[in-house]
């Protein structure tokens, strides 16, 4: 199997380095624009494999040749977020990368899943699918795993416990929109509910709203990469191992949890066969309406990004 990443910088190298240490698939080939910046990412990759113990082979090129017939095609490349930017400040400016980039990997590979990790990212996801054209159960952003990454290890470090003995999972937008579900978060098995008062609870769910921007501003330049990488990577394993997990991914609805034609973050099961169900919990009814008004912002912001591309 092969995997092709679409992007060489800090989160499009990190994840095919942790798709290859996963040794899920032969090949991953990492492509970018940048005369030899993928080639030689690559090679420092393959020479990491005797030590890390991995046997998949790691291929940098400038063109889509080399992509052909992958199985997965990860969509990375676009403008980072510098400090004081939105996500939708991006909406513009990366819709041009992804349309020409998903375009190209699609011809060389039109059975391939698709996962979108370019902000803004359900927009993206939204213009990933439609440049396309594959079935919509086969295109999918990367934001729950994140989100819900972010919260986790936000509810572990104020409960003084391990990350992975906090389970939690976010559902909506990536960004503001996003929707904490309070009452499925536990912490060593207990209710976070019963650890922490709704005022603490609402600060925890506020705080990971803005994990992304607050490593931005540290950075001052650049943006997350190693735990976007993460996130992505156990996605890409689930689809090739045919696991039929339940991730939060961002994927297109057609009417679950009452909402029809619009790509936002929920539970779903997937598979060799990419999204292979859309698992609907039973949400309380602040949760539903908030899921519902995200993806109306979400609906709202794809009418005008193909507005404005049609202007040209």
């Amino acid at each position: 199997m092969k995997v092709t990443v679409i992007g060489a910088g800090n989160v499009g190298a990190t994840t095919a380095m942790r798709i290859a240490q996963m040794d899920v698939c032969r090949e991953v080939v990492l492509v970018d624009v940048v005369p030899g910046r993928a080639a030689g990412l690559a090679l420092d990759l393959n020479q990491s494999a005797p030590i890390e113990r991995f046997r998949t082979r790691l291929t940098g090129t400038e063109t889509y040749r080399a992509t052909a017939n992958s199985d997965v095609i990860v969509m990375t490349a676009g403008r980072p977020r510098a400090p004081g930017m939105s996500r939708l400040d991006l909406l513009l400016v990366n819709a041009a990368v992804v349309r020409d980039c998903v375009a190209q990997a699609a011809a060389q590979s039109p059975f391939a899943i698709l996962i979108v990790v370019t902000n803004p990212l359900d927009e993206m996801t939204h213009l990933a699918w439609r440049t396309s054209g594959f079935d919509e159960r086969r295109v999918m952003g990367m934001a729950g795993g994140l989100d819900s990454a972010r919260l986790r290890w936000f509810l572990a470090d104020l409960a003084g416990v391990a990350p992975p003995d906090v389970e939690a999972m976010t559902l909506g937008s990536h960004g503001e929109t996003m929707v904490p579900l309070p009452g499925r978060a536990t912490i060593e098995g207990t209710p976070a509910t019963r650890i922490f008062d709704p005022a603490t609870l609402a600060g925890v769910f506020e705080h990971t709203r803005a994990g992304g921007a607050e490593i931005v501003a540290l950075l001052r330049t650049g943006s997350a990469y190693y735990a976007p990488a993460s996130a992505t990577a156990v996605m890409v394993r689930a689809i090739l191992e045919d696991r039929r997990e339940l991730h939060p991914v961002c994927c297109r609805l057609r009417g679950e949890f009452g909402i029809d034609g619009a790509f936002v973050g929920v539970p779903a099961v997937l598979s060799r066969r990419g999204v292979e169900e859309v698992r609907e919990l039973d949400l309380e009814p602040g949760e539903l309406a908030a899921l519902r008004e995200a993806a109306a912002a979400v609906r709202q912001k794809c009418a005008e990004l193909e507005e404005a591309l049609a202007r040209g």
